[in-house]
């Protein structure tokens, strides 16, 4: 496995919000996962008080929960838990690998948001995280998932205006899918305010929904619910998927 401080450099790397935590949080800020997982915790789990967050990036969803709850925030990338202890001095958000954390407490509700899940590419890591959600569930918590669970396969590139600290850029996105790995890459191209230009690819790991109630499982979680908020079936390519542990170990 790479070292941990090798991966977010990479990663970091790779994406320019990352780079740029500024415009991560700018470009997040029309996000509704703080709403939505909100509104799960209160049908499954009305009575939650505590919670924990992984890869919860600049930290502004959990701005939005820890109106309601009790948080604590862990994210790999370091530029971004010192670009959110500046903008959101309030909240505890430490810098940890979801593979490996332990924050020695266990919580109501764990949550994963922002496709943080598909960052993580190889099964035996996927394993392990599963494993960090079980180690931080008191018992009958609750788990609350957003990832991706079909590729977009689309080949033609599309186009938007993103509105930054420094004026409109604009990006430019297209996609391709590796089947035998199950990794959808997102190729995108900014004109930057400056005039300059950037380049940078998102690879994420696509779960399928058995695959992730396989892990979820596995860990000790019962799956309660799958949902993309589609109005005419289950289409993806993003979903909820909200699990209660059921078991009633103290280890880990």
């Amino acid at each position: 496995m790479t070292s941990p401080d090798t991966e977010a450099e990479h990663v970091e790397a790779a994406n320019l919000l990352y780079r740029d935590p500024a415009l991560c949080d700018v470009v997040q800020s029309d996000s509704t996962s703080a709403g939505m997982c909100q509104t799960l915790i209160e049908l499954h789990q009305p009575d939650a008080r505590t919670l924990v967050d992984f890869g919860c990036g600049t930290g502004r969803d959990l701005e939005i929960l820890a109106k309601r709850f009790e948080c604590i925030g862990v994210d790999l990338q370091p530029g971004l838990v010192h670009y959110a202890h500046q903008a959101r001095p309030e909240l505890d958000i430490r810098t940890g690998d979801m593979r490996t954390a332990r924050l020695g407490k266990r919580m109501d509700v764990v949550t994963c948001m922002g496709n943080s899940l598909a960052y993580v590419h190889d099964n035996h890591g996927i394993s392990q995280v599963f494993a960090t959600f079980a180690a931080h569930a008191q018992p009958t918590a609750l788990l609350v998932l957003c990832s991706p669970i079909a590729p977009i396969t689309r080949t033609e590139p599309t186009t938007a205006t993103v509105d930054t600290p420094r004026g409109p850029a604009t990006v430019t996105i297209r996609h391709t899918w590796n089947l035998r790995t199950q990794i959808n890459t997102m190729h995108r191209h900014w004109t930057l305010p400056s005039g300059n230009e950037a380049r940078d690819e998102i690879r994420r790991r696509i779960l399928f929904p058995q695959e992730l109630e396989r892990y979820a499982e596995g860990a000790g979680f019962e799956v309660l619910d799958m949902n993309d908020g589609a109005e005419t079936g289950f289409t993806g390519p993003i979903a909820y998927t909200v699990a209660r542990y059921t078991r009633d170990d103290r280890q880990g």
